[in-house]
């Protein structure tokens, strides 16, 4: 198997059009070599713990673009066939991260982050709300009341953060960011076309 790192967060709109776009090529290539693994970054370190109004916050980071980027999100989404219904809320993930790396330990971290951008971006939930992130623990196969317990706690808190920080002190600094076989950097939302290159590449070369 050949990892495939990535470091995403789930209020990131090019973390889920990017996830789709691999999505499409993984299921065309159900052979793929890939040893997937998801690694925190928060967009919004400095974020109040209870999130802030979407709106406010696209108006503070883009200005007088905060409208162009959402038709611009909006119009990718409709080209991939996906209905956009963005949480109000933009959160802080840092709890969302932490699920994350529980999930990892369980073999399920692709499902959990499914979970984790269906919720914020098409069913307008809170992702910073820990009953939140135990339903859709549950719904991805997990002990949805083990999750809240360790949600009330700050288990593993200070290593997410300490894999963040160790993401940043690599160069990475935007999501999401894809590390093919601990070597090859790929960043921003690519192609499926641009995927399935890769995999035959990386098939074709385990071949000879």
């Amino acid at each position: 198997m050949i990892p495939l790192d990535i470091f995403s967060d789930p209020v990131c709109p090019w973390c889920l059009i990017g996830k789709l776009e691999l999505d499409q090529a993984l299921e065309t290539r159900p052979d793929h070599p890939f040893q997937i693994v998801w690694h925190p970054f928060r967009l919004n370190p400095q974020m109040p713990s209870g999130g802030m109004n979407r709106h406010e916050y696209l108006v503070a980071k883009f200005g007088d673009r905060a409208e162009e980027v959402s038709r611009t999100i909006a119009q990718r989404a409709v080209q991939m066939g996906l209905d956009l219904d963005p949480s109000p809320i933009q959160p802080d993930t840092t709890d969302a991260h932490r699920l994350m790396y529980w999930a990892g330990l369980e073999g399920a971290q692709t499902r959990v982050m499914s979970g984790l951008l269906r919720a914020h971006w098409q069913q307008a939930r809170n992702i910073g709300d820990k009953t939140e992130l135990a339903e859709i623990a549950t719904s991805a196969g997990l002990d949805g009341q083990m999750i809240a317990r360790l949600l009330d706690s700050d288990a593993d808190r200070d290593e997410v953060l300490t894999r963040e920080q160790h993401a940043r002190e690599r160069g990475i600094n935007a999501v999401p960011t894809f590390i093919v076989d601990n070597v090859h950097a790929v960043s921003g939302a690519q192609p499926a076309a641009l995927w399935q290159k890769v995999i035959d590449e990386l098939v074709s070369k385990q071949a000879t």
